[in-house]
This record gives structure tokens, C-alpha cells and sequence, in this order.
């Protein structure tokens, strides 16, 4: 395992990219999109950006078990490719299911939202094991 996570990187990478998309809905979606829609797409940008955060905690949480001499904690790279992935199935289907129309999108984004839970989960037993 290398020493430093991927997912703090990843994790600014795909804030950019929820500012940009966020901008683009704000502005070149509205008059597109019904309020549904608009909803919708909204509803992938805000759970993109609030998982952002949480991979930055991967990040953090891993800096401070090496600080208290725990060396590199499996948990916390489940947390973090849970997070990357529930964001890529959930917030992706939703903005899939905007881009498309097609409402079979939207069977996969419970999907993304088991990998949050288990994501959130990984965190929280990390952060015990380091307190």
C-alpha cells in the first residue's frame, strides 16, 4: 500500500468538476431542464460535493494514524474508493438520467447510495481505531 491515499487528489478533482457542473446547471440547464429535472440534477451535484469532503477525511484520517503510529489502515481505502465509487454510481446516474431522459438510470443510484453508507461506515471505524 502506498503511503499516501489517492484521495485527496481525487477528491479536488472531482470538487472542480462539481463547481463547474454546478455552474453549468445554474446557468445553462435552467431554461432547459423542468423543475424535475432541475431537481434532479441538482440533488447529483450536492451529494457529488458533500462526498467530496468525506474523501478529503480519508486523507486526514490516514495522516493521523501514521501520526499515531497505526501505519496505513485498510478501512480507510474501502472508505475511500466506497465514496469515489457510490459518487460515480450515484451522482453519474442522476446526471445520466438527466442528460438521457431515461428513468433506468435512476435504478442505479441506490447503488451509490449503499457505497456512501458502507463509505461513511469504513470512516467511522477508522476514526475509532484513531481517537
Amino acid at each position: 500500500m502506498p503511503t499516501q491515499l489517492p484521495f485527496a487528489f481525487l477528491g479536488a478533482i472531482l470538487g472542480a468538476l462539481a463547481v463547474a457542473l454546478g455552474a453549468f446547471g445554474a446557468h445553462a440547464l435552467k431554461e432547459r431542464l423542468t423543475p424535475y429535472e432541475l431537481g434532479v440534477f441538482e440533488t447529483a451535484v450536492r451529494y457529488q460535493f458533500y462526498h467530496v469532503f468525506a474523501l478529503f477525511s480519508v486523507d486526514v484520517l490516514a495522516s493521523l494514524a501514521r501520526g499515531h503510529g497505526l501505519g496505513p489502515l485498510p478501512v480507510l481505502r474501502t472508505a475511500g474508493w466506497a465514496f469515489a465509487i457510490g459518487i460515480a454510481l450515484f451522482s453519474g446516474s442522476l446526471y445520466a438520467l438527466v442528460a438521457t431522459g431515461e428513468r433506468k438510470f435512476g435504478m442505479v443510484t441506490p447503488f451509490g447510495g449503499l457505497a456512501f453508507i458502507i463509505g461513511w461506515i469504513c470512516l467511522a471505524m477508522a476514526a475509532w481505531k484513531v481517537r
